[in-house]
């Protein structure tokens, strides 16, 4: 099955919301908007079920999604990149139903 064999390989993804933690030493500005998608980067911890799910772990790029509309542009990019933690949630909905 291709799934099962591509599965290791996507959940590296989740690495990306490692990024976020740059939000730690330069904190994205309170009057930037976007507030609501900073707060997705909660939705990270969800990465923490590629321990147990393979292909789980790429949800923890949501991780990034704190850097949203960032100030510095290099950092706004690795809060786009949050997005992709949409390719984890195939392997996480076949496991749970």
């Amino acid at each position: 099955m291709v799934i099962a064999s591509v599965a290791p390989w996507v959940g590296l993804i989740g690495l990306i919301g490692l990024a976020g933690l740059a939000g730690i030493r330069r904190p994205v500005l309170p009057t930037r908007a976007g507030a609501a998608i900073r707060m997705l980067g909660l939705l990270g911890l969800a990465g923490l079920a590629g321990f147990w799910i393979d292909g789980a772990g790429a949800m923890g790029a949501f991780g990034a999604l704190g850097l949203w509309n960032h100030q510095s542009p290099a950092l706004a990019f690795w809060g786009r990149m949050g997005w992709t933690g949409l390719a984890g949630l195939p392997f996480a909905l076949v496991t749970l139903v």
